[in-house]
Parts: C-alpha cells; sequence; structure tokens
C-alpha cells in the first residue's frame, strides 16, 4: 500500500487520443421493441444534478437512475431478459417444443437475480453460482425467485468456470454476461439488451434541450458488457456526435485499465472492494474490441471514492449503491486534483459540457453492491 498522502498519490488514469473517431456497427432495435411490450416496462429517470456541474466546473451532470428497473434494484434485467428470450425462442426452434430448461449462470448479484426471475416468471429452473463475496441479502433475495443457489468460495471468475461446467447437461443452458473464446452469442445477446438504456438517454436529453447528445458518458466496468453497449450506442453514430466515453473501476479490480495498458486482455489478482459487482479479474472477450477501440479514458477508483459519491448522490435523491456511484466517483477524481487539467482536455471538457453518468443500481440491490457488470 503506498504510503503518500491521498493528494500526491499518482491517479491511476489512462487517457486513449483518437478514440471518439473509432466507428462499429449499430445494436439491432429488437431489444427496445422487446421490453416495450414488457408490461413492467418504463424508462429509469434521468435526473440533472445542477449542484454536481457547479462543483465540477461543467455545463450540465445528469444521472441515470437504474435503480428501479422491471421490478429489479438495477440495470440488469434489461439483458438478462432479452438474452432468456432469445435463448429459449432459439432453443424451441431447434427442438420444436421446449420443455424443462435449467438457465445456468454465475453472478456477484444482480444478474443472477435477474436470470432467476425471468425463469420463474416463464416457469423454468435457474442454478445461480455466486462468488465468495457476494452479500448474504443478495443471495437470499436469488433464492426468493426460487432459484438454485450454489455458494463458490472463490472469486467471481472461479463461479463462471463452474457454472459452465454445470450447464453442460441437455436440459441445461448457460445464460452468462461475460463471454470467452467458443461463448460469445448469449452474452452478445445481453449486451444487445442494455442497449434500450441507451436510447432511453437520447430520447430524455432530447427533451432536456440537449438534442445533439452529450458531451461526455462515464459509466461502471466490471467484465465491459455494459460498457461495450454504450461504446456501440455512441460510436456508430455520426462523428460530430460522439461523445468521450470514461470507464471507472474499483482499484482492487482494474482489469479493463490493466488490459488497456498492456494493449492486451490480461487477468488481474482482485482484491477486497465495496464495489462488488465490479469486482471481475478478466474482461470479457466479447467487449475487449470495442474497450479497446471505442473508450476515450480510463480510471480507478478506491472505495471510499464510491462511498463519498453515494452519500452526494443520495443527498441529491438518487439511490445509488456503490457500484453505481463509481460513476461519479471515477468523474470527480478525473476533473479534480493534481493533473486535473491535462485530464479535463484529454476528455475534451469545458464549462459548457453535458455529462452523463450511469447509476447502474439502486441501495435496495444490497448492502456491498453487487451489479457484476
Amino acid at each position: 500500500m503506498s504510503t503518500n498522502p491521498p493528494f500526491l498519490r499518482a491517479l491511476p488514469w489512462l487517457a486513449r487520443p483518437g478514440a471518439r473517431a473509432w466507428r462499429c456497427e449499430p445494436a439491432p432495435a429488437a431489444a427496445r421493441a422487446f421490453h416495450a411490450a414488457l408490461p413492467d416496462y418504463a424508462p429509469t429517470p434521468l435526473l440533472e444534478l445542477p449542484q454536481l456541474a457547479a462543483e465540477l466546473g461543467i455545463g450540465r451532470v445528469f444521472v441515470k437512475d437504474e435503480s428501479c428497473r422491471l421490478g429489479l434494484p438495477a440495470f440488469k434485467a434489461l439483458g438478462a431478459f432479452w438474452a432468456v428470450h432469445r435463448t429459449l425462442v432459439e432453443r424451441a426452434a431447434d427442438n420444436k417444443e421446449l420443455g424443462s430448461v435449467t438457465l445456468v449462470t454465475a453472478t456477484d448479484g444482480n444478474h443472477g437475480r435477474a436470470v432467476a426471475r425471468m425463469a420463474r416468471l416463464l416457469g423454468q429452473h435457474a442454478h445461480v453460482f455466486v462468488s465468495h463475496s457476494v452479500h448474504p441479502q443478495a443471495v437470499a433475495a436469488i433464492a426468493a425467485e426460487e432459484a438454485k443457489v450454489t455458494q463458490v468460495s472463490g472469486p467471481y471468475d472461479e463461479a463462471v468456470r463452474l457454472a459452465a461446467e454445470a450447464a453442460s447437461s441437455p436440459d441445461a443452458v448457460l445464460v452468462q454476461d461475460t463471454a470467452w473464446a467458443g461463448y460469445e452469442r448469449v452474452p452478445g445477446w445481453i449486451v444487445e439488451g442494455y442497449s434500450t438504456l441507451c436510447s432511453e438517454v437520447d430520447e430524455q436529453l432530447a427533451a432536456e434541450g440537449v438534442v445533439e447528445g452529450p458531451d461526455l458518458v462515464a459509466v461502471p466496468v466490471g467484465v465491459g458488457s455494459l460498457a461495450q453497449a454504450v461504446i456501440t450506442h455512441y460510436r456508430s453514430r455520426p462523428l460530430r456526435y460522439a461523445p468521450a466515453l470514461l470507464s471507472v473501476e474499483p482499484e482492487a479490480a482494474a482489469c479493463v485499465l490493466e488490459s488497456l495498458t498492456a494493449g492486451e486482455i490480461v487477468s488481474v489478482t482482485t482484491g477486497e472492494t465495496s464495489m462488488a459487482g465490479l469486482n471481475c479479474g478478466t474482461p470479457s472477450s466479447l467487449a475487449w474490441p470495442y474497450l479497446r477501440g471505442g473508450l476515450d479514458a480510463s480510471v480507478a477508483v478506491t472505495d471510499c471514492d464510491s462511498a463519498r459519491a453515494a452519500a452526494d448522490l443520495a443527498a441529491a435523491g438518487v439511490s445509488s449503491g456503490p457500484c453505481g456511484a463509481a460513476a461519479l466517483a471515477g468523474l470527480r477524481a478525473a476533473l479534480t486534483g493534481v493533473g486535473a487539467e491535462e485530464r479535463r482536455t484529454a476528455l475534451g471538457l469545458g464549462p459548457s459540457s453535458v455529462v452523463v453518468l450511469l447509476s447502474t443500481e439502486g441501495t435496495a440491490a444490497n448492502p456491498h453492491s453487487t451489479t457484476d457488470l
């Protein structure tokens, strides 16, 4: 551990010139139509926080509040519901009749609960592997969805490995939100599901008079699936509408920052963090080309940074757990302290800039935050 005072400690930060010019194909529109047809669907709020804009010396700050999404306390239902739908539709087409299926997944919390919720709604089974850091209340919430829960003594990556092994039987299917070589189709559907969030932001900003979109979007990152969806959305638009994109991770699990620094996917040994859902050691192979191509900058923050951000959001009326608050913590770290002017320039931010923070979960997710992004 560094003995330097906080104001002298180097910020874990990487800026990547030229990322705004990187381009990709847009996400399919089918996921948004699917979500809109669900009985509990409604766009989550986009709230403006003028006090944060004044503090940080920028024009406007908006927070996308995912504390209640399709009846669950995090954005994860968007990806899980769409991926389960696609999986079962294709399975039924292949087998002519669906029958009983067990949906298997690993999670640090909310993804597993969302898969279990969809399984219960559709009359199917769910088997969820949870890593050792998952809070007992989060485990209980998954079990309350009538899922079988297997607790793993190791970290998230170990839970993923065991879930993949358990899904090898003919009546089981893996619905995992991280990808690796040979397993990318279902994670791709999950990423498509997250695109609904980005489309909502466009519409809500336009209603606030921001017709050309934001100047920066800050997104919390675990394995990178949500970031992939955000990058896909904004890097498939005309260049003049391309915002800066900032990823935020815990210092205890900065696998994307380390991979970007190395120029290739690397695995890191994760430590303990209150941002449990971001406590992932390896980026998704599906997300990696997008992270490498389209991220303008990456920053890692401490648990104290996240706790302060969560308290500030709560004071402003936004329910945000440690993972969701990481977006504000990362923006604040980037725009304040030693070297802030250089980082502000790298992000292209000025006194009239518009920033969107993705608060990916509410405090009801569980006391120690479990989002596994």
